[in-house]
């Protein structure tokens, strides 16, 4: 199974990083950074424009730049390419 991965930034230093997501819906994304025992979890929850996802991970702010109406198409998306292969 391919965890969905997203890139979000860190505000501080600019830097894009890889994240996995654990959970992901257009009112909140739940996101794991790093790996093993150093994993931290993070909320990612829609600006008030609703033009991106913000988050604190230990002080530090990550942003993913994507709205709420790209967050949706692309659930819808997974979730009808999901319902194309089952079988009857």
């Amino acid at each position: 199974m391919n965890a969905e991965k997203i890139k979000v930034r860190i505000t501080e230093s600019g830097q894009t990083i890889d994240v996995v997501v654990l959970n992901k819906r257009s009112s909140h994304i739940e996101v794991v950074i790093g790996e093993g025992i150093h994993n931290v979890k993070c909320e990612l929850t829609p600006t008030r424009s609703g033009q991106a996802y913000v988050g604190n991970i230990r002080g530090r702010e990550i942003v993913y730049e994507r709205s709420r109406e790209q967050v949706q198409a692309d659930i819808d998306k997974a979730n009808a390419v999901g319902r194309e292969f089952r079988r009857r």
